[in-house]
């Protein structure tokens, strides 16, 4: 038997020394070393209750890796379509999910949803470790979800887990949440850096050596980042974060990490007495527009992972009360929204230093591609000017420092995407101009920002 290692774990930085100490050498805190165990033999990375599938013939586990089989791996879906096309397609057997969000903002339902469905046609184990099995069942049935086949577990203990997960041999395993989990071998409280990395690790390995499809619940911290170290985000196959807060029925699923499919993928849901539905055709919601357009409004197209999404954008510009004018954006960078008043008074010739200057993404999406920079403008010189812009209009293109309208991916679907809903006009940028008319829409191309203020 090989001898069990020591190692002393930062419980805030996740930093290990070999030896105890009153103070952390890498984030300077105090009394924050907790003692674990990295003996191969009880190491919670190494689960006791299962082995390596190729354990028996060691000499088969390298490869080459032209003699590797290629084919994709087999899909299976989550019967909700949103969270099929954020996931890539669907759960591969064998990977790591993770899903994360304030409280309340709808993974537990999302989750229970799926699982219930799921048990219809497979073997599913559903882990609480926050809530009662009374509580969760209660919660099941006030959504008229079918609960006869889906196979329940309350507990914390992640070797418990393990061996339940034996037993019933489940083909998709959901674990809420993974900061609750604790290990006996960490001598350190449930949610600390050591107990979440240690317990992930566990479940990973299983899932990986058993083909079992995880997902793991995470909690987030009051900045709204993932709670608990940053590799755990490294170790899982696909991370996701569900937005949406309690003022808003409609919930965004983003795809932040996926290795089985697109980055920045997006879903979006409905929250509803019977659960979140899926909204099929968000740009629907995001158009709500009222019937009188106010100045400062405009319509943009974004590209959200694999589809155009039309939002609207507003802008509000007023003169200033304050020695130093307010810059207030939602949705928006703050900083990229300073940027471009700078390249406003540049290259547009308007001077708005003693304006403040409210902008808000209807719908509450939050805007991190570029491609927003020209409505954003346009939509602030509306609002200066008080003159509002046709309803039928849409904007999208990126603006650079020199004045310069740069191109922006996927352009042709951006604007048949814009004309399916009605749009008529659209400026663009030039590179971006369809080379084919678009049937029922005027394109105007520009390559600078004067030429986008004289086409207005």
């Amino acid at each position: 038997m090989a001898k069990q290692k020591i190692a002393y774990v930062c419980n805030d930085c996740g930093a290990e020394h070999t030896q105890w100490q009153g103070q952390c050498m890498a984030c300077n805190e105090w009394n924050t070393l907790s003692r674990i165990m990295l003996g191969a033999a009880t190491s919670p990375s190494a689960p006791k209750n299962f082995k390596p599938k190729d354990a028996q013939n060691s000499e088969s586990r390298t490869q080459v890796l032209g003699s590797i089989d290629l084919n994709e791996q087999p899909r299976f879906t989550t019967t909700i379509g949103e969270l099929d096309r954020v996931l890539g397609g669907g759960l591969v057997p064998g990977s790591v999910v993770l899903i994360g969000g304030n409280p309340g903002a709808g993974k537990s339902t999302l989750l229970l949803q799926v699982m219930c469905q799921l048990s219809e046609e497979m073997e599913a184990l559903y882990v609480t470790g926050e809530e009662s099995l009374q509580q969760t069942g209660m919660r099941a049935k006030r959504l008229g979800l079918p609960t006869d086949n889906l196979k329940m577990l309350a507990e914390t203990n992640i070797e418990e887990i393990t061996q339940a997960a034996e037993e019933c041999q489940p083909k998709i395993l959901v674990v809420d949440s993974i900061q609750v989990m604790h290990s006996a071998d960490v001598a350190s409280a449930p949610g600390s850096v050591s107990q979440v990395r240690e317990c992930a690790a566990y479940l990973i390995q299983y899932a990986k050596q058993t083909g079992t499809a995880l997902i793991l619940v995470g909690h987030v911290t009051k900045d709204g980042n993932l709670a608990g170290p940053k590799v755990l985000e490294h170790m899982i196959d696909c991370f996701m974060m569900l937005e949406g807060g309690e003022d808003n029925r409609y919930r965004t699923l983003r795809g932040q990490k996926n290795r089985f499919g697109a980055v920045n993928e997006l879903g979006v849901f409905a929250m509803t007495g019977l659960g979140l539905k899926e909204v099929k055709n968000p740009s629907a919601i995001f158009l709500a527009r009222t019937e009188e357009i106010s100045p400062g409004s405009l319509v943009m197209v974004l590209w959200e992972g694999t589809r155009p999404l039309l939002v609207e954008i507003q802008a509000l510009v007023d003169s200033s009360q304050y020695n130093n004018p307010r810059r207030v954006a939602v949705g928006l960078d703050n900083n990229r929204v300073a940027m471009l008043l700078a390249v406003l008074h540049r290259h547009g010739g308007l001077f708005m230093a003693d304006q403040d200057v409210f902008v808000n993404v209807v719908g509450g999406v939050k805007v991190t591609e570029t491609s927003a920079d020209l409505a954003l403008l346009l939509a602030i010189v509306s609002s200066f000017k008080d003159s509002t812009l046709p309803r039928e209009l849409v904007v999208f293109g990126e603006v650079g420092l020199a004045g310069e309208i740069r191109p922006v991916p996927s352009g042709q679907e951006r604007l048949q995407e814009a004309a399916k809903h009605g749009f008529t006009r659209a400026i663009v940028p030039k590179a971006n101009a369809p080379k084919k008319p678009i049937a029922g829409m005027d394109v105007i191309a520009v390559s600078k920002l004067s030429e986008a203020l004289e086409a207005l």
